[in-house]
Order: C-alpha cells, then sequence, then structure tokens
C-alpha cells in the first residue's frame, strides 16, 4: 500500500459511500482514464474476469459460438467464453514475445472459416507485462472483421510505441487482484473507446435493471460492478502505480545483470518500441529438469518460484477444444520459471535469490 488508501477508504466511510457505487468509483475510473490517456472509458468492475465476461456479452458472443484465445495465459482468460456457452478455439505464442502468434492466428481463422464458423472474438493477453504485436494482431483482426479484446490483467504500465496497453482492442480489460501490480485487493475495470459499451458494461454490471420506479428487467445482468471503499484503495494504488513498474523493472534488471552470463539462464527482451512493465520477472532454462532442480534449490530455502503458466490447450478442462499450436508455449512451459517479482523486494531479497540460483547452477 501507498500514503493514501487509508484516507480515501476513511473517507468512504464517513460519508457512508459503502455500495458498490459512489465518489472513489467514479474518481478511480478518471484516474485510470487519465493514466490510459488514450480517449478511453473505463467501468471499474468486481474482477478483471467479470470484465472479460461483459466484453464478450457486449461483443454479442453467445452460446456455440467461438472464440479465439491466447493458449499461454492463466485461465481466467478462458473462463469467462464457457460462461456463454460458447466454445474456446486456443491458439499459441510466438518467440519474441510468448504472447498469440499472428502467424498462428490467421492460420486459425481462415481454418475455422473454412469450417463454417467464423470466430466472434480474439481474446490477445499481453503476459507478465510483455505487449503482444499489436500491429500484426490489429492487422489480421481487420481483415477478418474480428474484435479484440485486450486482456490487459498483467499490463497496466506497459506500452507499445508509447502508448499504454488497455487501449488497443476494441475492448481492453485490466486487473487488480491481489498479486498485481496494482491492487483493489478483488477487482477490475472494462477499459474501451466506445461510449456505449462503457455504459452497456455498467448495466449489465448492476443486475441490468431497466429504468423504471420500480424493479424491472428485460435482460440477465451481474453484481459485478466495483465497492466505493475498494475503489478508495484503488485512487490511492493509481498514485503509485509508476514508482510500482519502476520497481518490478529493477528486479528484473538485478536479476538480469546477475544472471545473464549464465548459458542455462535466458531472458525475454523487449522488442523496438515494447515497454513491459515486468509485473513478473521470468526465466527460461535448457530443460525441465534444469528448471526444477532451481525451482526445489530456491523452495528449499523458503523462497517461492513458480513454472510458467500451463497452455490452456493442455489443461483438463480444455482438453477437447480445438487449439493451433506448434509446440511453443508447451516449451515455455516446460523451461520457464517465474522468478519473485514483488514490489517490496529489497536488494538483500534479490541477493539472496540469485546467490541461491548461482550456488545450484555451479555445482
Amino acid at each position: 500500500m501507498g500514503s493514501n488508501e487509508q484516507r480515501y477508504v476513511d473517507e468512504a466511510f464517513k460519508t457512508n459511500w459503502i455500495a458498490p457505487l459512489g465518489p472513489n468509483v467514479n474518481l478511480f475510473e478518471d484516474a485510470i482514464q487519465d493514466y490510459i490517456n488514450n480517449d478511453v472509458h473505463v467501468a471499474a468492475l468486481s474482477a478483471g474476469t467479470a470484465a472479460i465476461h461483459l466484453a464478450l456479452e457486449i461483443l454479442g458472443v453467445s452460446q456455440g459460438d467461438e472464440v479465439l484465445c491466447q493458449s499461454l495465459t492463466f485461465s481466467a482468460s478462458a473462463n469467462p467464453i464457457k460462461y456463454l456457452g460458447a466454445n474456446p478455439i486456443f491458439v499459441d505464442s510466438e518467440r519474441d514475445t510468448w504472447n498469440i502468434s499472428p502467424e498462428l492466428l490467421e492460420h486459425a481463422i481462415l481454418d475455422r472459416i473454412a469450417a463454417g464458423i467464423k470466430p466472434k472474438a480474439i481474446v490477445a493477453v499481453h503476459l507478465y507485462g510483455m505487449p503482444y504485436k499489436i500491429n500484426e494482431v490489429q492487422a489480421i483482426a481487420d481483415k477478418y472483421e474480428i474484435p479484440i479484446i485486450e486482456d490487459s490483467a498483467e499490463a497496466l504500465g506497459s506500452t507499445y510505441h508509447g502508448v499504454k496497453c488497455g487501449s488497443f482492442g476494441e475492448i481492453g480489460i485490466l486487473s487488480f487482484n491481489g498479486n498485481k501490480i496494482i491492487t483493489t485487493s478483488g477487482g477490475g475495470a472494462l477499459v474501451t473507446k466506445n461510449s456505449d459499451y462503457k455504459k452497456k458494461a455498467v448495466f449489465l454490471a448492476t443486475q441490468a435493471r431497466d429504468d423504471a420506479p420500480h424493479y424491472q428487467h428485460s435482460h440477465v445482468g451481474y453484481n459485478y460492478r466495483m465497492s466505493n471503499v475498494l475503489a478508495g484503495i484503488g485512487r490511492g494504488q493509481m498514485e503509485v502505480l509508476d514508482s510500482r513498474v519502476a520497481a518490478r523493472r529493477a528486479n528484473f534488471d538485478f536479476y538480469k545483470s546477475s544472471l545473464n552470463h549464465l548459458d542455462e539462464i535466458e531472458f525475454l527482451l523487449e522488442p523496438d518500441g515494447f515497454f513491459s512493465n515486468r509485473w513478473l520477472s521470468c526465466i527460461l532454462t535448457p530443460s525441465y529438469e534444469m528448471r526444477e532442480r532451481i525451482r526445489y534449490a530456491l523452495l528449499e530455502d523458503d523462497v517461492e518460484s513458480r513454472p510458467l503458466w500451463k497452455p490452456m490447450h493442455m489443461q483438463p478442462i480444455f482438453e477437447n477444444s480445438p487449439h493451433y499450436s506448434d509446440g511453443t508455449s508447451e516449451d515455455l512451459f516446460e523451461r520457464g520459471l517465474c522468478l519473485p517479482s514483488g514490489s517490496n523486494l529489497t536488494h538483500q531479497d534479490l541477493e539472496r535469490i540469485v546467490t541461491l540460483i548461482l550456488k545450484e547452477l555451479t555445482k
């Protein structure tokens, strides 16, 4: 937490604005809009997952539709597709950013169209804060007239050629879960340049109540709006976002400068024009066995690390879903490791982690 979160939460209590609306919600949305600064409108919600769900519904996804989704991601990118009775079609990654492969994306689109079902949307993810290849992916989306849901859950503070992530897709989503670069404990946001989309998101997120003096409902709605209390935390967190990004990038730079000389360690570098918030600092090792050696060496000294996301097309719940893969995400999962990356890591913490890795690799 920064210095002002408590003050904004106290304001909510003092003014008795506790419900999922109020001054903090409005001001938090304004702060996000000002930060992204690309003519966007923002709806603060209970979770990033809720934002994806609403984005899919706003774009007309329904029972039996198909949605293309990056395979190397967290399950929250894909689960909302199933909420609507639609079917996820998973697309593998490319090596430069670990994000959705433009080549495989176009191949998947053409194959699905040939099979008689044109995909309704594309869920593209900025994995671990690294922007996906926005120009290439957008060109394909435009060519086939398929809207993009830009999953920026991990990428608040990242930019692509100077423009903030979250503002490129037809609809963008953010997450403020407890593990994200800033947090409201639980929470998320829907981001869009279409003001009507924001209005519809707020309508659906507040139980889709019609404009009437009594309670009348013509649509299925959800209880997805953010509370005024949590939005107060968000206001304070926005004030320290840049320092959190700087801290995460400093973590990555420390790991890279300390370990880059080792043949066994490979880092994901930023392509020209890409700026990652480095939400998590990740490494690639030569093999599964080497990854596990490092992970267990850290664990034995009570240092948590974790393999990269297990691709969605490898998950039991999605084992019957079509996927377009060249083995990239499977290889990344097998060899990749997320190192401790918290914004509050001290220099002593980082030295301890690096020392443990060096000790293991120089046995």
